[in-house]
């Protein structure tokens, strides 16, 4: 992700969990990073499935 981090999570939190952007940002610093841990995990696991998927393709 480019720019800010806090900016992109809440970008993120908004497009897939429909809260507005003052949701996020108004969470104390814990609460953020535990939503952040889990955001990365996310995208994590999709990105390895993705992978996996164009493995089997092959």
């Amino acid at each position: 992700m480019e720019g800010d981090l806090e900016s992109n999570y809440a970008y993120y939190c908004l497009h897939k969990f429909h809260w507005p952007p003052s949701r996020f940002l108004s969470m104390d610093r814990e609460e953020q990073a535990f939503i952040a841990a889990a955001i990365d995990i996310k995208n994590k696991d999709d990105e390895e499935k993705v992978k996996e998927i164009e493995r089997q393709g092959k």
